[in-house]
């Protein structure tokens, strides 16, 4: 299900700027000025930006204190977790204003990666919010998918599916239809950066999504099979047919489509409802937890009792002490194709 984010009009009065100002953290790359916005009604997001760029990045700014709330409620969803706090500045990355400046933060978790730089997008606030939801989700992962071709290309579409598909300029998947298509599905690209490895990620997504399995199935799914696993795992786990036939059926997919690819969701995936958008985090977190059980018990071959007993201990209230799990800094950046993260960074 798509909920569309209009911004609203520039032409709102001035956000009055608490006395009581957070500190801003430390950012990836942002040295300027972080002018304190407002949190989000939850508590969860607090939004900063840069002063120096005027009303229209304020409303941007504004407009994310505002949908900030939506954005990690339906992520949550996705991931059957409940995300930490996060802290977010708005602006002009790499030099732009349009959105194309792309998005950045650290490590894949909510310890090392709660820092979050999005492109100011003036007069389209949409696209703002779909930048956030991209490194949000990311965080969401837990120090899994970390700088992998995997994570990068579902962290674009959860951002699609949440951000109702306000990035689609920074579509992959057509370079990697046109580049050959070289089979990532059976191979995980140990990088964040290669348009052909994403691409390929990102037609295997609307693939398995026409198929039925939406994000709140797909995502844990990910996150369980780590690093190290590959979209023809993901396709095992979820349909249970072998991994040796992801590619084959998947290109036979691709050669019915009457057009090839021209975007990021050949197969009409974002019709697709994603039921678990607006569960209670909770809820959504304990269906994930038990959801994640299930499957690491059946790609283990226990026996029913076995997966019975998990499924109990799954069902338990989670604890809330966990340490952080860390992963290697990597490249995080969020970038439309024929930009690269050297020639759009601000100094």
């Amino acid at each position: 299900m798509n909920h569309r984010i209009k911004s609203t009009r520039t032409e709102k009065k001035p956000v009055n700027i608490q006395r009581d100002a957070p500190a801003a953290p430390q950012w990836p790359s942002y040295k300027g000025d972080s002018q304190f916005v407002g949190t989000s009604p939850s508590g969860r997001v607090t939004v900063y930006v840069d002063p120096s760029l005027g009303d229209q990045a304020m409303q941007n700014a504004q407009d994310l204190v505002n949908d900030a709330d939506r954005v990690a409620t339906a992520n949550d969803g996705i991931f059957g977790t409940t995300g930490g706090p996060v802290s977010v500045v708005v602006f002009a990355l790499g030099g732009a204003t349009d959105g194309t400046g792309g998005a950045d933060h650290m490590g894949c978790d909510y310890t090392t990666g709660n820092a979050i730089e999005v492109d100011a997008s003036f007069g389209n606030s949409a696209r703002v919010s779909a930048l956030f939801e991209a490194e949000l989700s990311e965080c969401s992962m837990n120090g899994n998918l970390c700088g992998q071709s995997t994570g990068e290309s579902l962290s674009r579409w959860c951002a699609a599916v949440i951000g109702n598909n306000a990035l689609s300029d920074f579509a992959t998947a057509p370079q990697w239809f046109s580049d050959g298509m070289p089979d990532f599905v059976s191979k995980t690209d140990n990088t964040d950066q290669n348009a052909d490895s994403t691409g390929c990620g990102m037609a295997f997504i609307s693939w398995m999504m026409s198929q039925g399995y939406g994000l709140e199935k797909i995502a844990p799914t990910m996150v369980n099979l780590g690093d190290s696993g590959t979209l023809a795992q993901l396709y095992a786990s979820l349909t249970g047919d072998s991994a040796g036939n992801a590619w084959t059926n998947f290109q036979n997919a691709i050669a019915n489509l009457p057009g090839g690819i021209t975007n990021d969701d050949p197969f009409n995936g974002l019709a697709q409802p994603t039921q678990m958008a607006h569960l209670a985090p909770q809820t959504a977190e304990l269906v994930g937890r038990v959801f994640a059980s299930m499957v690491a018990d059946l790609t283990a071959g226990h026996n029913p009792e076995q997966l019975a007993a998990n499924v109990r201990a799954a069902m338990l209230p989670a604890s809330r002490h966990k340490t952080a799990a860390l992963c290697e800094p990597k490249s995080k950046r969020l970038l439309p194709p024929g930009k690269s993260a050297r020639e759009s960074r601000s100094a």
